[in-house]
């Protein structure tokens, strides 16, 4: 039949929101519930679909488009109309709701950082020294072996990228080539190639790339083989200074406790084993305190050799991850003592796409030109008693308009001639039909 054809990707959604059923940032929220395969992506995709943002969204633009009307009502009447307050007064009152806007879009494209953490996936670093034991935690975590376990040093020389769900967040683990020093390894070990070289520079760069880095330490055999000590590889203690200097989220697994015997390492010598490895590994690193160091054992996992209940400390481990996850991903709030705003309303903030961002970044870049011009920035707004009307009001208001415009673009509700484009964007993503 000639009226008959296939449904073009995303098309009944488009309808819906040609008939003014559902909003644009509606409709990303339903393409990410969609894909969402974890607990945290499946709640942030649904609260998006609340129509909550695309409210927020409309109001901030109104709030512009009335400014702007304030703005060109002095350029038309100020010299034949009689205003209730001065000019200065007026201009002072339009860029304090100005700043106060600022502020509250500076904090949602701060919490669309951590709301893409739990979209993408958050990057987490497993960073040591050759056979220290992250390929053996890795395959603790995952459940399954996806890096290979071998007593050989330098086993691992590429990155193994695994994606895994860990309490409701999508986490995306890299095992890397465990980092040594100089052209020839320690007595005993193979010389360091090229193509270890080459793993050791991407482990350093994708640690600095990461949300998390996981420090495997290792507990081995002292030289005269009387006692256990904790090794500190020099290359390893200089990439955890880059990471901490860069404010990565840092947890420190000290691996092979088991190396202890039974009789010598119990539930009472444990606080006493990690204080004084605390102290041992503050003296290299100061930055780096007790509660980020946990005592693991992959082998006591890996052969349930263990008596406790929970053998080898790794669920303990997990435990610390997945908080560290949370602290991550929990939104920013104004921090003004002002009630007006509740923990739901910025809760939706992470909802804000990278789309809705760039948008918003625009935005705040055009209310900032205005802020400027009209000598309102936020560094001297505490001033704004001393304004002097010394500025281009015409350039003022096209500022604002310039920002509602960017708010527009977000809704697809504007004027702005690119909607279509914007459309094509969001649909092109969906199914066919869909």
């Amino acid at each position: 039949m000639p009226s008959v054809r296939y449904a073009e990707p995303g098309e009944f959604t488009r309808r819906a929101f040609l008939n003014d059923r559902l909003s644009l940032p509606q409709i990303e929220a339903l393409g990410n519930t969609l894909s969402a395969e974890t607990e945290h992506q499946r709640r942030l995709a649904v609260r998006g679909t609340s129509g909550s943002l695309a409210f927020r969204y409309e109001r901030w633009r109104q709030q512009l488009l009335y400014a702007r009307g304030e703005m060109e009502a002095l350029i038309d009447f100020s010299e034949d109309q009689h205003f209730d307050e001065s000019i200065e007064e007026f201009v002072s009152s339009i860029t304090g709701e100005v700043r106060n806007l600022v502020r509250q879009i500076n904090l949602h494209i701060e919490n669309a950082s951590k709301g893409e953490l739990l979209r993408s996936g958050i990057r987490v670093a497993l960073l040591g020294a050759p056979n220290a034991g992250k390929s053996s935690l890795l395959n603790r975590i995952v459940g399954r072996e996806a890096a290979i376990v071998s007593s050989e040093e330098g086993t691992t020389r590429d990155i193994v990228d695994v994606g895994v769900d860990i309490g409701g967040y999508f986490c995306k683990f890299g095992d890397m080539a465990g980092l040594r020093s100089g052209h020839i390894a320690r007595s005993g070990s193979m010389p360091i190639g090229a193509v270890e070289q080459e793993g050791i520079r991407r482990a350093k760069a994708r640690a600095l790339e990461s949300d998390v880095v996981i420090v495997v330490l290792s507990l081995e055999e002292s030289d005269n083989g009387t006692g256990v000590k904790l090794v500190l590889e020099p290359e390893v203690v200089d990439a955890v200074r880059s990471c901490i200097a860069l404010e990565k989220h840092m947890i420190v697994a000290v691996n092979k406790f088991d190396k202890y015997s039974p009789t010598t390492y119990t539930a009472r010598t444990q606080q006493k084993l990690v204080d004084s490895l605390t102290e041992e590994i503050s003296s290299v690193e100061p930055r780096l305190t007790q509660d980020q160091i946990f005592l693991i054992s992959c082998r006591e996992v890996e052969n349930e050799v263990s008596q406790e209940a929970e053998p080898g400390n790794i669920q303990k481990f997990l435990g610390e991850l997945i908080r560290t996850f949370k602290r991550m991903s929990t939104p920013s709030e104004l921090d003004n003592g002002n009630e007006q705003f509740d923990k739901l309303y910025w809760e939706d903030s992470l909802g804000v796409t990278h789309r809705q961002r760039s948008n918003l970044q625009k935005c705040v870049q055009h209310l900032n030109d205005f802020l400027s011009q009209t000598c309102q920035t936020p560094d001297n707004a505490a001033n704004a008693e001393q304004i002097e009307v010394n500025f281009d009001i015409v350039t003022a208001a096209e500022h604002l308009r310039f920002a509602a415009d960017c708010l527009a673009k977000i809704t697809g509700r504007g004027e702005s001639g690119d909607v279509e484009d914007v459309l094509g964007v969001v649909f092109e993503k969906f199914c066919v039909g869909k």
